[in-house]
C-alpha cells in the first residue's frame, strides 16, 4: 500500500476532524452554527498542537491559546472552559479517529500476514498524516487528569491489542509462530511511535515512511511467520 493512496483513501482533513469532535462535544461548545464552529476549532487546535509541541501544553497559558488561535477569550471560552478540557477533547477525539480508520482499513482480511502487514501500515501511515497530534498526544498524556489518563492508556492498549490479536489468530491458523502476541504487540507499537516520535532522525537519513514500513513490515514477518510461510510470501 502506498502513502499517497492511503492519505487518498481516508479523506482525513483538519475540518473533518474538528467537525468530529464538534459532534462528540456538542454538550460542552457553546457554539451552534457548524460552520462556524468547525472553523474556529480548527484554529484551536492548530494552535494548540504548535504551542503544545514547541514549549509544552503545561507551559501553555489560555492566553497564549487565544493569541495563537486569533480569537478573543470570550471567543475561546464558547468552545472551552480550561486546558485539561480542550487536553481531553483533542485526545478523545484521537481515539476515535485511529479506532474508526484501523477498523475500515483492516475489515474483511482474513489471512493474518495481511492483515498484520496492512495494520502496520495504516497505524503507520496514519500518523504520518496526523504526525503533530500523534506527537502531542504521546507528549502529554503525562498532563491529562486521572480519568483522562486512565482513557488514554487503555487507547493504547486498545491498540497493542489490534495487533495481539492478529498474532494470536496467525498463531491459531499455524501460520505464526507460538510467540507472546501482548509482548509482540508491544514491540510493534514502540517501533511504530519511534517513526512520530523521531521523525527528525529518519529525515535526516532521508527514510521515507513507506520504506520505514517496507523495513518493519519485512522484520516482524521475517521473525513470526513459520518458515513454510515465509516462502509462500517470498
Amino acid at each position: 500500500m502506498k502513502f499517497e493512496a492511503f492519505r487518498k483513501s481516508i479523506r482525513l482533513s483538519k475540518e473533518d476532524i474538528s467537525r468530529g469532535l464538534l459532534e462528540e462535544n456538542r454538550d460542552r461548545i457553546k457554539i451552534k452554527k457548524e460552520k462556524v464552529a468547525v472553523r474556529n476549532l480548527v484554529k484551536i487546535m492548530d494552535a494548540a498542537l504548535a504551542i503544545g509541541n514547541a514549549k509544552g501544553f503545561a507551559s501553555m497559558s489560555l492566553r497564549d491559546l487565544s493569541s495563537e488561535a486569533g480569537l478573543s477569550m470570550g471567543a475561546l471560552y464558547s468552545y472551552i472552559s480550561s486546558k485539561e478540557e480542550l487536553l481531553d477533547m483533542i485526545q478523545q477525539q484521537g481515539r476515535i479517529v485511529v479506532a474508526r480508520v484501523m477498523s475500515e482499513n483492516l475489515s474483511g482480511i482474513d489471512e493474518p500476514a495481511e492483515k498484520l502487514q496492512k495494520a502496520i501500515q495504516v497505524h503507520l501511515y496514519l500518523s504520518e498524516v496526523l504526525q503533530p497530534w500523534f506527537y502531542f498526544s504521546y507528549m502529554e498524556t503525562k498532563n491529562l487528569p486521572r480519568e483522562a489518563h486512565r482513557k488514554a492508556i487503555e487507547s493504547e492498549l486498545l491498540t497493542e491489542g489490534i495487533f495481539a490479536g492478529i498474532i494470536e489468530e496467525g498463531m491459531a491458523k499455524g501460520v505464526f509462530r507460538q510467540v507472546d502476541p501482548r509482548l509482540g504487540a508491544a514491540l510493534i507499537k514502540a517501533m511504530l511511535q519511534d517513526w512520530y516520535l523521531k521523525r527528525w532522525k529518519y529525515e535526516r537519513r532521508k527514510v521515507t515512511v513507506e520504506e520505514y514500513g517496507e523495513f518493519l513490515v519485512d522484520l516482524v514477518l521475517s521473525y513470526i511467520l513459520i518458515r513454510d510461510e515465509k516462502k509462500a510470501c517470498s
